[in-house]
């Protein structure tokens, strides 16, 4: 299975604009299994993002090595797709050509255009295609971007906060949305989330991260079985002890909803 990210002793810095040091992440070492899916959680600012965008190629570390599959991690690949919290379509493009863009820019789109239906009907928008984004409500919209990052055949889905602008139920439809997708294509993903109820409902492993300069607090296994009942005993359990570390950590979580 493809799909496994070492993260090796990673120092992240920024230069601020009175020139002074941030330390954003403090030799940050971490494994995550093939095919698994993991949830970074922590305070705002902790480096959670900053995390995603290196494991993404989007910037590289001050030291330390990121590493997908046993090799280095030095920029952007279709092998690492990404979605952000706000869709990012192209708004002068209906959602077929959005989803196709990718296979447009790499020119592989006339061997591989069957590729855009199939992924429009994996996220249940075969019926839009022709439609654009200001056509779409927010959760559709997310759905296309789903499959944008989708057709390239990533190793890894990386999700910066992907269903944090939906509502409540839209969110909760979008959370199997994800599984169901996970369960189909047996890929990785890994999801910044400030929801401690989202991280237990999705994930295999949760990554709690300390305030800034961020090193990793724990690593809680959520051994539940799917689909997940968000009053399970277990899973309040665990919701327990993940906002006790966060406390110890010094913060509260900035979101939190129990339905």
């Amino acid at each position: 299975m493809v799909g496994e990210i070492e993260v090796k002793d990673v120092v992240q810095t920024f230069v601020q604009p009175d020139g002074e040091l941030l330390t954003a992440l403090n030799h940050v070492d971490l494994h995550i299994e093939a095919g698994s899916f993991v949830s970074f959680i922590g305070p705002s600012g902790c480096g959670k993002t900053t995390l995603l965008r290196l494991i993404a190629g989007l910037a590289k570390p001050v030291s330390g090595e990121l590493l997908l599959d046993n090799e280095k991690i030095e920029k952007p690949s279709h092998e690492r797709g990404l979605v952000f919290q706000n869709p990012t379509l192209f708004p002068w493009l209906n959602i077929y050509d959005n989803v196709a863009f990718g296979l447009k820019a790499r020119k592989i789109f006339n061997e591989k255009k069957g590729d855009v239906t199939e992924y429009l009907k994996l996220v249940g928008l075969e019926n839009f295609a022709k439609a654009y984004p200001h056509q779409l409500s927010g959760g559709m919209a997310q759905r296309a971007s789903l499959a944008r990052a989708l057709i390239g055949h990533p190793k890894v889905l990386l999700l910066d906060e992907p269903l944090g602008a939906l509502d409540a139920f839209t969110r909760m439809n979008m959370q199997d949305e994800l599984l169901r997708i996970k369960s189909e294509k047996n890929m990785t993903m890994v999801m910044v989330t400030h929801d401690v109820d989202e991280a237990l409902y999705l994930s295999d492993k949760i990554v709690v991260m300390s305030p800034r300069p961020a090193k990793i607090e724990d690593i809680i296994d959520v051994d539940l079985y799917r689909p997940r009942a968000r009053n399970n005993p277990e899973f309040l359990h665990l919701r327990s002890k993940i906002l006790k570390t966060l406390n110890y950590a010094g913060a509260q979580p900035e979101q939190d909803y129990n339905i």
